[in-house]
């Protein structure tokens, strides 16, 4: 691992071919998060078109991703010496009454998919939230033909729940999402 980036103690998890670690963001991964604002099709089905590019360096500046209802982690595979595999976000919502919950996402490169980082990653987010925060759900969205994020939430220890109809616009057309969650009490895959 790279020595800029220490550990971060409990949020990790260790397989015999590789650990996953989760860590707050560094200047170095703004270069990765502006790739994904910029570079069609680098973000897969999630392309919405070019952001701000900016948008990374002044969110960083602002609280370095770690922000109380809104923030990111940076997803590390260790042993590896090419950087991060890719980003994390969580976002609190709140659906009635005062118990918040997380909607959570993730982002991988090309090169890091389909290899067993996704459920890993974000299970342990799901540990993590679980741990610091009194939030009961999580939940998390995916599109009918993700059929890989959608064995990856499973892994992770998600339930589909059902389609949210119409709920964004990609690609020229409004499309449905599938709705995933995973509760406090269920039990964490790792």
């Amino acid at each position: 691992m790279d020595s800029s980036h220490p550990p971060v103690a409990g949020i990790v998890h260790e397989a015999p071919d590789s650990t996953v670690r989760l860590r707050p963001v560094a200047e170095d991964d703004l270069a990765m998060l502006r790739r994904f604002a910029v570079e069609p099709g680098l973000v897969g089905l999630d392309w919405a078109g070019f952001r701000d590019a900016a948008a990374p360096a002044r969110r960083f500046a602002e609280d370095g991703y770690l922000g109380e209802r809104t923030g990111g982690l940076i997803v590390q595979v260790e042993p590896a010496q090419s950087g991060p595999a890719g980003f994390l976000s969580y976002l609190q919502g709140q659906y009635g009454g005062r118990a918040p919950y997380w909607e959570i996402g993730i982002v991988l490169l090309p090169e890091w998919r389909g290899r067993g980082i996704g459920w890993r990653a974000q299970a342990l987010l799901c540990d993590y939230l679980f741990s610091h925060t009194p939030a009961q759900r999580i939940q998390a969205g995916t599109h009918a033909e993700n059929t890989a994020e959608q064995r990856s939430l499973e892994k992770a220890g998600f339930r589909l729940e059902g389609v949210v109809r119409a709920c964004e616009f990609r690609a020229g057309a409004w499309r449905d999402g599938w709705l995933y969650s995973r509760l406090r009490d269920d039990p964490s895959p790792l």
